[in-house]
């Protein structure tokens, strides 16, 4: 068990600063942090008037002349300086903001004055002096907390990143920080033989065989052990092998079986006293350490946090009775491994860490890059044995060096050659770069190749000996031609063409190829189109497909699935591409037209027609073929639901007697038909879906003529939403009462596949919407006209376009109002009914500037001027 006994160090405040790379600290002591305390209430005296304002809760931006501090309390004046603690404003920001709001330089005097007596009030109750003392007894990150004139948290951030990119820099610095490994002494292992036994050891003796007793003793303060019926042995100061060896001896004058062999006696430690060690210096936690008597050096230097930042790694002094018995280096362990000087300490041992007296940093391309501390005479070898060596990408014929002159920063090159000669100095930097990102002799192939790629540029090589590397040319190289990119000594690029086939040959002069030379060989796919054929129709997989010399019109149909039910095989046709038709003619032909005639079984006259690129096969439909078309009707019918068109001229009448016609409860007269147009019906779609739809056009169904009329009058505007919403009126407007009367009424329409009818329950409310004052649903008054709904919703409004009011039935019907000679007539309302009031269009009210009336008035008088003329040279 490690105990911590006592910590002597007086509280710095650490602010990590970083100045042109040098990496130093700043050490405030108590003073100076009082101090920042005292100039931290000042400023919360102008705070308190600049940001929050006093008693009449001014603003910042107020006049603050008439401010009296005299007459503010000193709960106010405590509540504003606890409000804005916080600001970062100067001193001198905050006196001129203050003054140039008014208050007077007196007042700003006054209120220091007022400030200083609180804070003298505060210390006879001990306040101010407890949080003095907690300070000193806090850590960096509490005192940084107290000062709030600081804005902590912005503080505390800073400094954490700061240290914390110091340390993550430091070589080793992590190694007494990390909670494990632990350097903590093994107590279950053997004790060692050199183990020297002190005051407070507890020894075991076993004795066993012909006679048997065991013994626990404790090391006395005069270094003795009493053996009962033996008496005392000296033991302090022995190692634990002569001690044994003692032990044994006296034992034998009572077992006379040690001597024989017939009695064994086993000597141990059973318990191992503690030791006291200082440690001091540059350490994290300097003071008083109780360890376990087998501890060694690194062990105390765990247990107190190891080295500060500024503490050394490479002479960690053991002083034992004042004396160096000796010198850690840590570097030994974390570089090598190696616990060489690692000795186990003795009680009252001092371990000292002073500063550093050499540190250097290396960055860039090696393996360990941080800040090395170095010894007297070590040169850049060893400091990059430290960093574990270069990189496989590091350029390492020239390092930089970054070097701190008594005036400013220098420069140097380091060449490879003074490695093992040059000793850094201290607060040099050290930039190992990386190799470039080019090649010194390669070159590359692409294209018509059957392994491109880069090459080595050997001696010698030509362009027929890199083909031959590639394993030749294939088969669908463009022999004619290809081409080498090659780079000129200023870096532009130039080209160099070459036929391949002669190059190959033999027949033209083989090219001497150079650094980064990319040679290119075309396909001869490369240099046309991409050949194809399509097929569309009655074909079960249509599109379009790669064309293959020897395609038949057959083979193609295969390759698309076949022909579909609906498909014939008569009347294929085949549309081919005119490469040489005269365009000067009027009837030149477009495009080249074949037909085809097979059977089922793909036999015929022409099934062997062959294919050419771009060719368009078209599968026409059988004749006859039709597939079932649907109707649905829904609501008050016996039998709702889908029914099939039995044939072509089926109609509205037809289908409702097929449905076993209407229940009692139908209203006939807001029967709908829904036709699809502009809004397509989704596939599959179910009873509650078409009804909703239905309710949902319900709510603003016109059609488009009515729109069309109504938009094209100047004093209506429909935005572009309203437009798109009414225009989604799928609903024939139809009257169910006068096609079943007269069912050869010529609004007995034929059926279209996905027809909807729908059938309502009687309906009992109109709608009214638009511009009015409260649009609302009003329950239906028979012989009620347009103007008693309009009322019901609170009127028109005051850009209501009154005349232009429209009424939608419940079967998709509109009509508008109509004015005849200044006498306006309003649409009937009928159950089910929607009335839209629309709006009048904005416009913007011309102004005529004075210029302008000037202008009227000038050209007026020269009109009567002339007019007058006139009328005198009349006369």
């Amino acid at each position: 068990m490690i105990i911590q006994k006592k910590t002597v160090s007086l509280l710095e405040l650490h602010a990590f600063i970083k100045v042109k790379n040098n990496y130093s600290f700043l050490q405030l002591d108590i003073v100076n942090k009082i101090s920042f305390m005292r100039k931290t209430l000042r400023l919360a005296s102008l705070l308190l008037f600049i940001f929050i304002g006093v008693g009449t809760h001014y603003s910042y931006a107020q006049d603050m002349s008439n401010i009296r501090v005299d007459e503010l309390s000193d709960t106010q004046v405590r509540n504003f300086v606890n409000q804005v603690q916080a600001s970062g404003l100067s001193e001198a920001q905050l006196e001129q903001v203050a003054i140039s709001r008014g208050m007077s330089t007196t007042e700003v005097q006054n209120l220091r004055q007022r400030v200083d007596k609180m804070k003298l009030a505060n210390q006879k109750t001990d306040s101010l002096s407890t949080r003095a003392q907690q300070n000193l007894r806090q850590p960096l990150q509490d005192t940084l907390n107290s000062i709030s004139f600081l804005n902590p948290e912005q503080v505390k951030t800073e400094a954490e990143k700061a240290l914390d990119e110091l340390k993550s820099k430091v070589f080793g610095a992590s190694l007494f920080q990390n909670a494990d490994p632990q350097f903590e002494p093994n107590l279950n292992l053997a004790t060692p033989k050199n183990y020297v036994i002190g005051t407070d050891d507890e020894i075991m003796i076993e004795i066993y065989g012909y006679s048997e007793a065991s013994y626990k003793l404790t090391v006395s303060p005069e270094g003795n052990i009493n053996i009962p019926n033996i008496g005392v042995v000296s033991v302090a100061g022995s190692t634990i092998e002569s001690a044994s060896t003692r032990i044994r001896n006296s034992l034998s004058s009572i077992y006379s079986g040690i001597s024989n062999g017939t009695t064994n006696v086993n000597i141990t430690l059973s318990n191992i006293r503690s030791i006291k060690v200082i440690l001091t210096g540059s350490i994290v936690k300097p003071g008083t350490y109780t360890l376990p008597s087998v501890a060694s050096a690194f062990n105390a230097l765990y247990a107190s946090g190891g080295p500060t930042l500024n503490g050394t790694m490479r002479d960690i002094r053991i002083i034992r009775n004042g004396q160096v018995i000796s010198t850690l280096d840590v570097y030994d362990f974390l570089v090598d491994g190696s616990l060489k000087n690692n000795i186990t300490l003795q009680d009252q041992d001092v371990i000292f860490v002073p500063p550093y007296s050499k540190r250097v940093e290396l960055i860039g391309q090696v393996k360990r890059p941080a800040l090395f501390e170095l010894k007297a005479g070590e040169t850049f070898d060893d400091l990059l044995k430290y960093a574990g060596g270069f990189t496989e990408y590091a350029y390492q014929d020239r390092i930089q060096v970054l070097k701190n002159t008594d005036k400013e920063r220098r420069i140097e090159d380091l060449l490879s050659s003074q490695f093992n000669q040059y000793e850094p100095v201290s607060g040099d930097k050290f930039t190992i770069s990386r190799i470039l990102e080019r090649f010194e002799n390669r070159v590359t192939i692409n294209g018509a190749v059957f392994r491109p790629g880069d090459y080595e540029l050997s001696p010698g090589l030509t362009l027929s000996m890199l083909i031959k590397k590639a394993d030749g040319v294939k088969e669908d190289a463009f022999l004619n031609l290809g081409y080498i990119t090659r780079l000129k000594p200023d870096l532009q690029p130039e080209q160099v063409t070459f036929n391949v086939a002669n190059i190959l040959a033999g027949t033209d002069p083989d090219i001497q190829l150079k650094k980064e030379d990319k040679i290119f060989i075309s396909s001869i796919f490369d240099l046309k189109d991409e050949y194809s054929v399509s097929i569309d129709g009655e074909i079960r997989n249509p599109g379009t497909y790669n064309y293959a010399e020897g395609r038949t019109v057959k083979d193609l149909i295969l390759e698309a699935g076949g022909f579909k039910d609906s498909a014939t095989p008569l009347r294929i046709e085949v549309s081919r591409r005119v490469t040489d038709t005269d365009i000067t003619l009027k009837n030149g032909e477009s495009a080249e037209i074949f037909q085809i005639d097979l059977n089922k079984d793909f036999e015929g006259t022409n099934a062997n027609f062959l294919l050419k690129p771009f060719d368009m096969v078209f599968i026409r439909t059988a004749p006859g073929y039709e597939t079932q078309k649907t109707v649905r009707i829904e609501g008050e019918v016996l039998y709702p639901g889908s029914y099939a068109i039995s044939k072509k001229d089926e109609r509205i009448t037809d289908i409702i007697k097929r449905a076993g016609g209407f229940t009692p409860f139908a209203y006939i007269k807001g029967a709908s038909l829904k036709r699809v147009g502009t809004l397509s019906l989704q596939a599959g779609a179910t009873r509650d879906d078409q009804i909703a739809l239905q309710m949902e056009k319900e709510e603003s169904q016109q059609t488009l003529q009515t729109l069309t009329a109504i938009q094209q009058d100047q004093n209506v505007a429909l935005n572009q939403g309203e437009l798109q919403q009414k225009t989604k009126n799928d609903y024939v407007g139809i009257n169910f009462t006068k096609i079943l009367e007269k069912p050869e009424d010529k609004e007995n329409l034929l059926l279209h596949d996905g027809d909807i009818i729908f059938i309502p329950k009687e309906l009992q409310t109109v709608k009214v919407g638009g511009d009015v004052l409260s649009p609302v649903t009003a329950v239906y008054v028979p012989n009620r006209g347009l103007k008693y709904y309009i009322s019901q919703a609170g009127g028109f409004s005051e850009q209501a376009l009154k005349k232009r009011s429209y009424v939608v039935y419940a079967n998709g019907s509109v009509k508008s109002t109509n004015n005849f000679i200044g006498i306006r007539t309003y649409p009937q309302i009928e159950p089910g009914a929607e009335i839209f009031v629309p709006k009048k269009e904005f416009r913007q009210r011309q102004t005529i500037s004075p210029q302008a009336w000037v202008g009227i008035g000038s050209t007026i008088a020269s009109m009567a001027a002339v007019i007058f003329s006139i009328i005198n040279s009349s006369k």
